[in-house]
């Protein structure tokens, strides 16, 4: 249990204790700052623990933003200072050293959590926006402060703030007006985030053995489940941000379940048509692969650029003047078809139409919107003049997944980046993907051009990625191996070709999201030795045109479908291994300010 340290002396008719309690406190009193570092001596150093002093007025949602949420070391409001075990050292020092103050000293845990912020650990400091968190100094602002507690609806706010506050057009029209409800019952049941995502994903998986079936009534019941299902999934988040449950592990899950979802559908969809005749696995391949590295270059660019400095150019400017026109903010956010808008128009076009154009529509619209998405983030790329850390090019690095790194250890130190490295990797993608596509299966030809394709994906990541344009890499990488097992498999032109590629595109792309966020989640990336195992981008594909020369057209299916267990089975075993076990802290997934 938290405890919670109560200073100075009580005030009567106060609900504070009462509060703290119902969020889950140990409260113990102490009479004023000078006992406070008694008392902390006597609470546990594994717990979390936090000071609050008695004369507290405030919404109790206010106390639990600050006293509650797991991701921040140290947190605090006027009046209220709580930190982690990891902060736990700095509040004790900082308690032996403040003690009491005159009559206009700020409130004791507002200088505690400046001593503890100006000892090294930084002290969150929630956005309260309409709530309130005071300590009066005398009756009449008490009087004040609690009439301004009585004049805001808490739980009304809190709801509100369970809710992103940059969400899709359809999110934040269709579901989340009823959703956040939904969290706030699972909430009052004891239910937590993570097994609302496990209930979104079964629901996900039933609505593709639905699809499976080839029916009209199956295709209609898997656009309502895969509609039931992203309700889920918005909810899950929900709960999360409602009750302050937090964690890398429920942000992994959702994150990767979320693909899982989307894929399991695919495949569910493309089993359907084969019953009904016809073969659609190439475009459930097709767009499984367009969906995955339109992702790639979101993060790609995203990890290139945030911590990079003098970050401006005039298309980002363009764009946030475009964002202070209300209707051009949803507009450009629904024409990237963000899950939101995807999820919808895939539920819809299941249950009316055919899945040979579910999968046009959405090759037509992901294209259109990874077009849309890239152009502006190469043009922003061009007109600015940002310098990117050795964080950015070591995460470049990792998005990679270049298996001549993994044998190196990291990029070859340099003064300055490599401004051909993209045009290389770009070029060598290219030169992979078209000829996979356009030779003959089983053209021994294939394999020199892996070579190339090989020294040419090492030669391009062997300095730091540190270009302009060099988050277009990793990017690059996905899409000559993708495609690569995807034109092989088409060339095979045998039974269970393309599902087997499925299979091995949607293992290797499990391994790349799986790097993203542990990138994303502060923690390190997948480790070298597992990448090694796995041959890296560029291993995966000399093999892949390796066994499709040796092999009859035949026997290449079940050679696919081996290597993909075979991935799979690495990958997961490690993934879950890391994430179930890791100490990185909670994710940061904020929703409205207060």
């Amino acid at each position: 249990m938290s405890t919670v340290i109560l200073t100075g002396p009580p005030v009567p008719g106060s609900p504070l204790e009462d509060e703290l309690r119902s969020l889950g406190f140990d409260v113990r009193p102490a009479a004023g700052p000078e006992d406070t570092a008694a008392v902390l001596a006597g609470v546990p150093t594994g717990r979390r623990v936090a000071v609050v002093d008695s004369a507290f007025v405030g919404h109790p949602h206010a106390l639990r933003l600050a006293l509650t949420d797991p991701r921040f070391e140290a947190c605090a409001v006027t009046g209220a200072l709580a930190v982690l075990p990891e902060g736990r050292a700095a509040l004790d020092r900082a308690a032996g050293r403040v003690v009491a103050g005159g009559g206009d000293a700020e409130p004791y845990a507002d200088r505690l959590a400046a001593a503890v912020e100006a000892a090294g650990t930084p002290v969150r400091r929630p956005e309260l926006g309409t709530l309130v968190a005071a300590v009066p100094a005398n009756g009449a602002e008490r009087a004040e402060a609690l009439a301004a507690v009585a004049a805001v609806d808490d739980e009304a706010v809190r709801l509100r703030t369970a809710v992103k506050s940059r969400d899709g057009f359809f999110t934040t029209f269709f579901i989340s007006p009823y959703s956040r409800y939904i969290a706030r019952w699972c909430a009052r049941r004891g239910l937590t985030p993570n097994q609302v995502t496990t209930a979104s994903l079964l629901t996900a998986l039933v609505a593709a053995g639905c699809a499976a079936t080839g029916e009209r009534w199956g295709y209609v019941a898997a656009g309502v489940l895969l509609l039931l299902s992203f309700v889920l999934d918005c909810t899950d988040g929900q709960l999360a941000r409602y009750s302050l449950q937090y964690s890398t592990l429920g942000a992994w899950l959702d994150a990767t379940f979320d693909r899982a979802k989307e894929y399991a559908f695919y495949a569910g969809l493309a089993l359907g048509a084969a019953r009904d005749g016809d073969d659609v696995w190439g475009l459930a391949l097709g767009a499984m692969i367009l969906m995955t590295c339109r992702h790639v270059v979101d993060f790609s660019f995203n990890e290139a650029n945030h911590d990079a400095t003098a970050n401006t150019s005039p298309t980002a400017a363009l764009s946030d003047r475009l964002d202070s026109v209300g209707w051009t903010v949803w507009v450009r956010r629904m024409i990237i078809l963000p899950i939101g808008e995807r999820w919808a128009m895939i539920a819809v076009l299941t249950a009316f139409t055919t899945p040979r154009i579910v999968f046009y529509a959405l090759l037509i619209g992901c294209a259109f919107g990874a077009l849309y998405t890239t152009a502006g983030r190469v043009l922003r790329s061009l007109t600015r003049k940002a310098t990117r850390t050795d964080r950015a090019a070591l995460a470049l690095a990792d998005l990679a997944d270049s298996g001549v790194l993994a044998w190196t250890g990291s990029p070859r130190p340099g003064k300055r980046p490599d401004r051909a490295a993209v045009w290389l990797a770009g070029g060598a993608a290219l030169l992979m993907a078209g000829a996979a596509a356009t030779r003959e299966y089983g053209d021994p030809w294939l394999i020199a051009t892996a070579v190339v394709y090989v020294l040419a994906s090492a030669v391009a990541v062997a300095r730091p990625l540190k270009g302009p344009l060099d988050w277009l890499i990793p990017p690059f990488f996905r899409f000559a191996e993708y495609v690569t097992v995807l034109a092989l498999a088409a060339r095979a032109d045998v039974p269970g070709a393309l599902p087997a590629a499925f299979g091995l595109v949607a293992a290797v792309a499990y391994h790349h999201y799986d790097t993203v966020y542990r990138i994303r989640g502060g923690s390190d990336a997948p480790p070298h030795w597992l990448v090694r195992t796995t041959g890296g981008h560029e291993g995966r594909v000399l093999l892949t045109v390796v066994l499709a020369a040796v092999l009859a057209r035949d026997a290449f299916p079940v050679a696919l479908t081996a290597t993909a267990v075979f991935v799979a089975l690495v990958v997961l075993v490690e993934s879950i291994r890391f994430w179930v076990s890791t100490g990185a802290p909670a994710v940061h997934d904020e929703g409205e300010p207060a």
